[in-house]
């Protein structure tokens, strides 16, 4: 999921409480194993006007951020889709954001600009 910061946001869950993310251009990688499936959940990421669950809800809720792409990787896992976009230029924002349940992962959000997300998701659609 691409997703657009207008402005700086400085979380407030109590895990990242105090963590800026400057404002930019954000990947988040996640799964949706539950009720209803992808679909389900993507839906859920772009309302606006939501109670916030998940970490990357902070950046999707009340007008934070923006979800401006979705990429949906059937059968994917979403520790490999997050080793495949990360690209040297981009960056990890805020170590263990979203990947609490994840050993390997240093982060499931990468900070990267436009050029490189338009890069990566042309990579992963066309292996997909």
């Amino acid at each position: 999921m691409v997703i657009e910061l207008s402005a700086d946001l400085t979380l407030q869950n109590k895990r990242f409480a105090g963590a800026t993310l400057a404002k930019g251009t954000y990947l988040y990688c996640g799964s949706a194993n539950g009720p209803g499936g992808i679909a389900a959940r993507v839906k859920r990421h772009c309302k606006v006007d939501k109670k916030p669950h998940w970490h990357v809800d902070e950046l999707t809720s009340n007008g934070a951020g923006q979800v401006v792409s979705v990429l949906v990787v059937p059968g994917g896992n979403e520790c490999v889709l997050r080793a495949a976009l990360q690209e040297p230029e981009s960056q990890v924002s805020v170590p263990g954001f979203g990947s609490s349940d994840c050993t390997d992962c240093a982060s499931h959000l990468i900070n990267a600009s436009v050029g490189e997300i338009a890069v990566v998701l042309a990579r992963i659609a066309g292996a997909a």
